[in-house]
């Protein structure tokens, strides 16, 4: 790491955003215990014949957000049960289920954030990769920098990456690196939709996204191929926890993901195979 680079990363205020984290692992504890509750009621609906049906709780990664969100449709369609999923930067995902959020699967952007759930025996049995991912440069439409490259990352450009503790953001610095590029990014974000959301608002001149957010953002963004981004692949894992509320039935979203089906969707939205 060059010396400017270090300079950036200790000026980042690292006691605000765990202070960010934390007050965002509250919120999603609270929805947590309130969809225990939920589970919980629908449960003694059932015992009365009700109609409720239950619930399966998925914790995954932003950049999983339109695959899953198609997949969730198809689970539903074949299983009587509602899937709820919760997206978000991969290390919060990871850090939520550490310290007890209830849910029933996991799926990473990163084998080194799913490991941290591992080495806590969170889950049930070992994680299986699904999809890998790469990162590409996004700018607004009109590419107001002219960005052609990474090279075209200097001081007088204003460009978005995820936070280092993210899966994006572990993989930009190291893109970045690759690069030898040593301008500091306006902003770093907590997930890889928020810096999608910078470059589609205006707000910087790129941002570096994975692959199928380029994609998913269609032609609210124009794509830049980033040299070398094929040396920087993420592989996706995707595990049962260990605290699932219904083991079997969580082992059937994560065959969805892994089977023909499921895989189909995933390279759709522009992931490559898991293997």
């Amino acid at each position: 790491m060059s010396g400017k680079e270090s300079a950036r990363y200790e000026r980042l205020d690292e006691r605000d955003r765990k202070a960010a984290r934390s007050k965002r692992l509250t919120v999603t504890l609270a929805a947590g215990a309130l969809t225990l509750t939920g589970v919980a009621a629908c449960g003694s609906d059932d015992d009365r014949g009700g109609e409720s049906k239950g619930t399966l709780t998925v914790l995954a990664a932003s950049s999983l957000t339109e695959a899953f969100g198609e997949l969730e449709q198809t689970f539903e369609s074949e299983h009587d049960v509602d899937v709820k999923v919760s997206y978000d930067s991969s290390s919060v995902l990871a850090d939520q289920v550490i310290e007890g959020a209830p849910a029933d699967v996991l799926a990473t952007a990163d084998e080194q954030t799913m490991q941290s759930v591992v080495d806590e025996d969170l889950t049930d049995g070992d994680p299986q990769t699904f999809a890998q991912n790469s990162l590409v440069i996004v700018t607004p439409p009109d590419n107001p920098a002219n960005i052609e490259s990474l090279q075209d990352f200097t001081d007088d450009v204003t460009f978005a990456v995820c936070v280092p503790e993210a899966p994006c953001g572990d993989a930009a610095k190291r893109l970045l690196d690759l690069d030898k590029i040593d301008a500091d990014p306006a902003t770093e974000e907590e997930n890889v939709k928020d810096v999608l959301t910078k470059v589609t608002s205006g707000e910087v001149d790129a941002g570096l996204v994975y692959v199928s957010d380029a994609q998913a953002a269609g032609d609210d963004v124009a794509t830049v191929q980033a040299e070398n981004a094929s040396e920087v692949v993420n592989a996706d894992p995707i595990a049962v926890l260990a605290d699932a509320g219904d083991t079997e039935l969580a082992q059937e979203w994560v065959d969805l993901v892994l089977g023909d089906e499921g895989q189909q969707v995933l390279k759709s939205y522009g992931f490559q195979p898991g293997a």
